[in-house]
C-alpha cells in the first residue's frame, strides 16, 4: 500500500496562501515579510513559546526565518488586529499513528499561539471559530483536532468555548527537549 497517498487522503492538502478570514476584531491572512517584527516582539517573550513547547525567539533573524517557514507551509494564518500581528493559528498535519481511528476520514489539527499582552480578551476563541468555520465549510474537513499540555489550561479553555471536547491523553515531546502530559482534544463537523 503506499502510504504516501494514503495520508496526502487523510491529512487534507491545505493551501491558505490565498485565504483571508475576517472577524469582527481580526483577519487572518498568510504571513509576508513585512511580518517579521511583530512576531518577534512576542515570540521572544517569556512564557508565550513554552506553552507551545518552544523557547522565547532570540533574535529577529530566527523570526525572520520563522515567517519564511510559515509563508512556505501555506497552512499558517497571522493574526492581525489593529494592523499588528499578534499571533498565528496554523492548520497543521495531525499524527495519524496517534491516531489512526480517522484513517477514513479527512482532518488536521491547529495549533495557536498568541502575543501575552492580548491574553484574556476572547482574541484567540474568535479566531478558532473562523479556522473552524474555513475547515469545515471550505475545506469540507471531517473533523478537527487540537492538543494543550495538561498544564496550559488557558489553551483548554479556547478549545473548549470553540466545541472541542478531550478526546484522548498523550505523551508529547517538545522542542525543548522534555515530554510533557498533555491532551488531545477532537472537534468533528456535523453537518
Amino acid at each position: 500500500m503506499d502510504h504516501t497517498k494514503e495520508k496526502a487522503k487523510v491529512n487534507a492538502e491545505i493551501d491558505i496562501s490565498n485565504v483571508v478570514l475576517k472577524t469582527s476584531r481580526l483577519t487572518l491572512r498568510p504571513w509576508k515579510l513585512s511580518d517579521v517584527d511583530d512576531l518577534y516582539e512576542y515570540a521572544k517573550v517569556d512564557g508565550v513559546g513554552q506553552r507551545a513547547g518552544w523557547l522565547p525567539r532570540k533574535s529577529k533573524e530566527e523570526s525572520y526565518l520563522r515567517v519564511v517557514r510559515f509563508m512556505e507551509g501555506k497552512k499558517t494564518f497571522a493574526l492581525e488586529y489593529e494592523g499588528k500581528v499578534i499571533g498565528s493559528l496554523g492548520i497543521e498535519i495531525y499524527d495519524e499513528d496517534e491516531c489512526p481511528e480517522f484513517e477514513d476520514k479527512r482532518g488536521r489539527e491547529i495549533g495557536y499561539v498568541l502575543s501575552k499582552d492580548y491574553w484574556g480578551r476572547g482574541l484567540m476563541p474568535e479566531a478558532v471559530q473562523a479556522v473552524i468555520g474555513y475547515c469545515f465549510n471550505e475545506l469540507h474537513l471531517d473533523f478537527l483536532l487540537c492538543g494543550h499540555f495538561a498544564f496550559n489550561t488557558q489553551s483548554w479553555r479556547v478549545q473548549e468555548k470553540c466545541g472541542f471536547r478531550h478526546y484522548k491523553q498523550a505523551i508529547h515531546q517538545t522542542q525543548l527537549g522534555t515530554k510533557e502530559d498533555s491532551w488531545i482534544s477532537l472537534l468533528e463537523n456535523k453537518r
